[in-house]
């Protein structure tokens, strides 16, 4: 399983990206999926993240209402929506699949079996 990870950049605060993960090797149909961000010194937090079923998502406080998380099943390819981002949003970020069938959300890093290359956001104040 491969995950190629992409759209990160420099965007000035306010701005929006849109991150992409593609996935070779693996559906994402049946398993759950999330994305991370690793700030400088700091750990690796899951930032929004999706059951299996896609019912069920999960963000973190910081980003309600402003970063969404979908799948395009077609494409099998993942996406993070951000808008209205700030500079405290810097950082790498990673997309994850865990390796378990009808798995739902959970926040453990070393949960997640597969991982993306990360993509560096960076956000000018």
């Amino acid at each position: 399983v491969q995950l190629q990870a992409s759209g990160g950049g420099l965007v000035q605060a306010g701005g929006s990206l849109r991150l992409s993960c593609a996935a070779s090797g693996r559906t994402f149909s049946w398993y759950a999926m999330g994305w991370f961000r690793q700030a400088p010194g700091k750990e690796r937090e899951l930032v929004a993240g999706r059951s299996w079923t896609g019912r069920s998502t999960y963000y973190i406080d910081p980003v309600k209402g402003r970063f969404i998380i979908s799948v395009d099943n077609a494409q099998n390819t993942v996406y993070l929506t951000m808008n209205n981002l700030k500079p405290a949003d810097t950082a790498v970020y990673y997309c994850a699949v865990r390796d378990l069938r009808f798995s739902t959300v959970v926040l453990d890093p070393g949960s997640y079996d597969y991982w993306g290359q990360g993509t560096l956001v960076t956000v000018s104040s």
